[in-house]
């Protein structure tokens, strides 16, 4: 590796090289492509320009054909152009692909990899988009890392304009598209070394000019047709030969060597595991364990996998291999096999015949599915068997197909000089953005690597958010979650009672927690099977009250400043005045254009965070009452009971294919067992000052706040803190009527108080409506809408 260093995410090192090599960039956004146009977009609309001193059009159309649909017409125009999508989208292009590729016209269309919509939809990540397209005729070629997203990207641009194939460049959605890492970047100059400006020039001389005039996009009958579509085998044979010779200059340029198919392990390996992507990063730490361990294995990464190269492949494997197995990260259904196993076997029996190693395949990671090298070394042992498995599938158990290969998570554990964190915020809460600016502090201003990679639930703002952080001496390769944190933080403290957050706890960790109750209160608060864990792992537990230090500052309910700091504090990343001088220099690079005010309140958080962080004395046996609440009640359906519950408590992945409908379609009804508890205050209402407008149930926005109007006598046997007041109208006199809020559905926004107009007369301040601390009411509140879900509806 050589610098100069950056800390970005892969989407932004993609995009950084399309802008500078393009001139018209058209856009559509798709989760998780649509960062890269937003980029784009942003730096055209700040002047940067590309490398012939040009600010590059970004063109936001309407649909992905249509972004499409306008590339294509640049390119005949013989403008430099290049576009960013995933999924769906990527289908969309497919029409205009084919005659791209046709028309022999270079460009580069940059793919953060993604699931196709089929049985559901999946904003999540693998290879089934990019494999839709591998008989349009554009180049394929995969990255695996954020710093191959960068360097790929240039080498794509470079090898598209010398051989005239247009190339779709991909990457791992949300695993290498929104992870953040510290890499090596390609500076200007090095762009302008990789782009040829002759072959520039014969694109553009290709281009429909009046001046010029060619006929393009014809009809032709079958007697030329077949000839016409053979006409191009020259250009796409040439195309292995070409990139290779792109890798090389880059190698000469940067030392960065990348190859069309690159080789890890034992020189003398018998077993070889073959794939593309993130995955390759896993695998490979998995294999140079077991080769560190004595065993003959290997890993082969595809980079090039359109057109794909028999005779490349052959030559990158060791002459000794007996066994593989190939890893596809897309699911074809009714194939002989996946795209990359068909493939690989079809090369291997052209090149080698009989002499070819005996060769299995096996589905990995759709959606981004988690694959760890625990399951990577499942897939070695699975070669070492007497009768290797084929058209297997690891990390899920399928106990319909029996197909799924046994992973023992206890066999891989990470290395002890990579520092581990794990936060749990929600989304929008901050959380995110702070781990995000914690990454560069540490990528920008140490001599250590830095990731972050993010989880996140496809419900956006409002849920549940995992924020993964690692930082090493050495560049990061591991594309898994973390499993053993030496740090963890939890950012809401309500998660305790139904997220196991210190499940990702290793042995003696620090574990930072949000408490509204000081250190010596917050032991008594926790869930007993918490205390049990603090004890059992022997965690280093430390508090702060980070919502008071935020709002004594004057930051309202942000709290990512607060935490963020007492994150450096504790986890021993950077000398502590270090560290708050770097957040100081992060706030000031954040918010400067918001004014000295707002700088100063997040300085001043900053300062009172160091103060308010406690260590809590942790006793040697768990003494709470509290329990963890279950998922869903006793109650609940059936389905809700084994499926639904399971998804709610984060166990997802524990579920057997047998559990899952077969065609996607679930009983409706089912998110009414769904009680997130996100709040951190909620609404209570005061019937004295209440003018019956019912305005709060109208305006919430998730139905969390309702209204009823009800015969008095069924008020015999309401809780003792459930209100309710006279109602007013010319029917029944005994009618009384209530507000009453579902404390585990609201979600705190405070809408309802902000459109609430009775306020009291003694004190303005106080409304019929008012937001109060979640834990001083919520068991009330429950009990309270208990009773009111049983109250009769009005006969309407």
């Amino acid at each position: 590796m050589n610098g100069p260093f950056v800390t970005i995410d892969g989407n932004e090192a993609a995009a950084r090289i399309a802008h500078a090599c393009s001139e018209i960039v058209a856009i559509y956004p798709i989760t998780p492509a649509s960062p890269m146009g937003e980029l784009a977009d942003g730096w055209s609309q700040a002047g940067r320009v590309n490398l012939w001193g040009d600010v590059p059009e970004v063109i936001e159309m309407q649909s992905e054909g249509g972004a499409a649909g306008a590339l294509h017409g640049a390119l005949q125009a013989g403008a430099l152009g290049s576009t960013f999508t995933a999924s769906q989208g990527l289908l969309l292009m497919i029409p205009n692909l084919y005659k791209i590729a046709g028309e022999l016209t270079p460009t580069v269309i940059h793919v953060a990899a993604r699931s196709i919509a089929t049985h559901a939809l999946s904003i999540f990540g693998d290879h089934s988009d990019v494999m839709a397209c591998r008989q349009t005729g554009a180049a394929l070629l995969a990255s695996g890392s954020v710093q191959e997203a960068q360097d790929l990207a240039l080498i794509a641009h470079a090898a598209t304009l010398r051989t005239r194939v247009p190339f779709l460049h991909f990457f791992d959605g949300f695993r290498t598209s929104h992870e953040v890492a510290k890499i090596a970047v390609v500076d200007e100059a090095t762009i302008g070394e990789m782009i040829d400006d002759d072959l520039v020039a014969a694109h553009r001389d290709r281009g429909l000019n009046p001046n010029r005039p060619v006929l393009r996009g014809t009809a032709q009958n079958p007697d030329v047709f077949f000839q016409a579509r053979e006409a191009c085998n020259p250009f796409h044979d040439a195309v292995p030969a070409a990139v290779q010779g792109e890798m090389d200059r880059f190698a000469e340029l940067t030392g960065r060597q990348y190859r069309l198919f690159d080789y890890w392990g034992a020189p003398d390996a018998e077993h070889v595991v073959i794939l593309m992507g993130s995955g390759v990063g896993t695998t490979r730490e998995a294999v140079e364990a077991e080769v560190a361990a004595g065993a003959k294995v290997g890993v082969l990464a595809v980079r090039l996998y359109r057109p794909f190269s028999a005779a490349a492949l052959v030559s990158a494997l060791p002459e000794s291999v007996r066994r593989i197995a190939v890893l596809d990260r897309t699911k074809e259904p009714g194939s002989v096999g996946e795209p990359l196993y068909t493939d690989v076997v079809a090369a291997l029996a052209e090149h080698l015949g009989a002499d070819a190693p005996e060769v299995v395949g096996g589905r990995f990671g759709l959606s981004s599915k988690e694959y760890t090298p625990a399951m990577a070394l499942a897939v070695l042992d699975n070669l070492a068997t007497p009768a290797p498995r084929n058209h297997f599938t690891v990390g899920i158990v399928d106990d319909v197909g029996l197909t799924s290969l046994e992973v023992d998570p206890d066999r891989w554990h990470e290395p002890d000089d990579v520092v581990r964190a794990v936060f749990y915020g929600l989304g929008s809460d901050g959380t995110v953005g702070a781990n995000k600016n914690s990454v560069k502090i540490i990528g920008d201003l140490t001599d250590r690597y830095a990731q972050g990679y993010f989880v996140y639930d496809s419900k956006k703002s409002g849920s549940t958010t995992v924020s993964h952080l690692r930082t090493a001496p050495a560049p990061i390769e591991s594309a898994y979650l973390v499993e053993e944190a030496s740090f963890v933080a939890c950012h809401q403290f309500g998660f305790l009672d139904r997220v196991d957050v210190l499940a990702v706890a290793g042995h003696r960790a620090t574990f930072l927690l949000n408490s509204p109750y000081g250190p010596e209160e917050v032991w008594d608060r926790l869930p007993r099977q918490v205390q049990q864990q603090i004890i059992d792992k022997g965690l280093d537990l430390r508090v702060i009250d980070a919502a008071a230090v935020a709002r004594d500052a004057g930051l309202g309910g942000r709290v990512n400043t607060v935490l963020q700091t007492c994150f450096f504090l504790l986890a021993g990343v950077l000398e502590p005045e270090a560290a708050i001088a770097a957040i100081k220099r992060a706030i000031e690079a954040s918010y400067a254009k918001r004014g000295q005010v707002v700088l100063q309140r997040n300085f001043a958080a900053v300062d009172a965070a160091v103060a308010n962080v406690h260590r809590v004395e942790v006793p040697n046996e768990a003494s709470s009452a509290i329990e963890l609440r279950e998922p869903v009640p006793a109650e609940a359906p059936d389905f809700v009971q084994r499926v639904t519950s399971l998804m709610l408590a984060g166990h997802g992945d524990r579920l057997p294919v047998s559990a899952l409908p077969v065609d996607g379609t679930f009983p409706t009804g089912t998110a009414r067992w769904e009680k997130r508890a996100i709040a951190t205050e909620i609404p209570v209402w005061d019937p004295d000052i209440c003018i019956d407008c019912g305005r709060c149930a109208l305006i919430c926005p998730h139905a969390a706040i309702r209204m009823k109007v009800f015969d008095a006598a069924s008020a015999v046997g309401a809780p003792a803190g459930f209100k309710y007041k006279d109602w007013k109208s010319d029917g029944d006199a005994s009618e009384v009527m209530t507000i009453q809020v579902a404390p585990d559905d609201c979600t705190g926004c405070g809408v309802c108080v902000s459109i609430c107009p009775a306020k009291s007369k003694e004190d303005v301040s106080h409304k019929s409506i008012d937001m109060m601390p979640v834990g001083d009411h919520v068991d009330e509140e429950r009990r309270n809408w208990d009773f009111f879900s049983a109250l009769p509806e009005a006969d309407r």
